[in-house]
């Protein structure tokens, strides 16, 4: 099964619009370390599109590139069909929101966001009129008289987002921006950030290592591991397909099953693992005597006291430990051949208990070939 070349073009949604932002072969050095390798990108006009990955995968390098705070050592950066690679920061039409926000602490609210809008020379009303519209926005009337040390964490949040839209900019860049708010804040923004991109529609690439984040907030979800995107697709399809063990276990908790591929029949394919027969739904290119590995999330799990009359994918095991989490428990598996997590959403009466021996079962559907074997 050959995996898709971490070089090859990402189309963006609506493939038959010209790109908004393209990247194509962009390359850039740190020091001895190359950060990014061969990067291509397309994003389309109104998408918002994330950046995932671990620290130091080069995300936020890439980001700072599409900005011109870095210059490429390679490749194109192309805005609106222009290479951008020697434009300078402010020739670009971009509006970006740092992770510690970076107001100016001896301005008010108001002149935090007219900064911008008075180096591009608005007159005072029109000035007036946009920090007043973008306050709206943002949902925070009546504090333009305040400094940033007056403010919460997430009131400055938004103070900065207000800034960057002001301007208007083509695209906005937002560098892990919900990082240093508390996680009911963060989950508050991430709804905020999605209502303002619905409202405006305007291009966006946001930068975060949080999963949650990416799921909530983007049209597409780039991930990225040493320097290259791995995979670039909707939250729910990369979610569902992760494809890779990488893009898998980042891209949520999920549990790996090995075996060995014993027929295939139509799309349904049959794998001999320790624990016993398994069923996976897939149209991939397999044939007897192939190993495979399959990836199953913990919710797709049932846990179950007896087992059901067909024995494929019923998976007898133990439990080793219970963790209550408020509205789910999770449960940890000793099973033959497998240490499984199973999810399973509260719903009353007594739960498993540590030593229960039990059958986690799931549909053929619930389980995803994983292209690196």
């Amino acid at each position: 099964m050959a995996m898709a070349q971490a070089g090859a073009a990402a189309q963006p949604r609506g493939a038959g619009l010209e790109p908004m932002l393209e990247l194509v072969g962009v390359e850039k050095t740190l020091g001895k370390t190359r950060v990014v390798c061969d990067l291509h990108l397309a994003i389309a006009p109104g998408e918002f599109v994330t950046l995932l990955g671990p620290s130091g995968c080069g995300k936020s390098t890439t980001l700072n590139l599409i900005a011109g705070l870095l210059k490429p050592d390679a490749g194109t950066i192309s805005l609106r069909g222009h290479v951008v690679n020697a434009w300078e920061p402010q020739r670009r039409r971009l509006g970006m929101v740092f992770q510690t926000w970076a107001l100016f602490p001896h301005m008010t609210a108001y002149e935090n966001i007219a900064f911008g809008l008075r180096l591009k020379g608005l007159g005072m009303r029109d000035v007036r009129e946009r920090v007043a519209t973008m306050l709206s926005l943002v949902r925070l009337p009546g504090v333009e008289e305040k400094y940033p040390s007056q403010l919460s964490g997430g009131m400055q949040q938004r103070v900065a987002l207000a800034r960057a839209l002001a301007t208007r900019p083509d695209v906005l860049l937002l560098d892990e921006p919900l990082s240093n708010l508390d996680e009911r804040l963060r989950k508050e923004m991430q709804i905020e950030l999605r209502r303002i991109h619905d409202e405006l529609r305007v291009t966006t690439i946001f930068v975060t290592h949080s999963q949650e984040e990416a799921l909530v907030l983007s049209d597409r979800v780039a991930v990225m591991n040493n320097g290259v995107i791995v995979r670039i697709d909707t939250p729910e399809r990369l979610y569902r397909y992760p494809r890779t063990r990488f893009v898998c276990t980042f891209l949520g908790e999920a549990n790996i099953l090995e075996g060995v591929v014993t027929a295939v029949d139509g799309g349904r394919v049959l794998v001999d693992h320790a624990s016993g027969p398994l069923a996976v739904d897939t149209s991939a290119p397999v044939r007897p005597g192939v190993r495979m590995s399959l990836a199953l999330r913990p919710e797709a799990i049932s846990i179950r006291l007896a087992r059901s009359p067909d024995p494929v994918n019923s998976i007898p095991a133990t439990i080793r430990d219970v963790v209550y989490k408020g509205e789910a428990l999770v449960y940890y598996l000793t099973a033959a051949g497998a240490d499984l997590m199973a999810l399973e959403y509260a719903k009353g009466g007594a739960p498993r208990a540590e030593g229960d021996q039990v059958f986690a079962e799931f549909e053929a559907s619930a389980l995803s070939v994983l292209e690196d074997a």
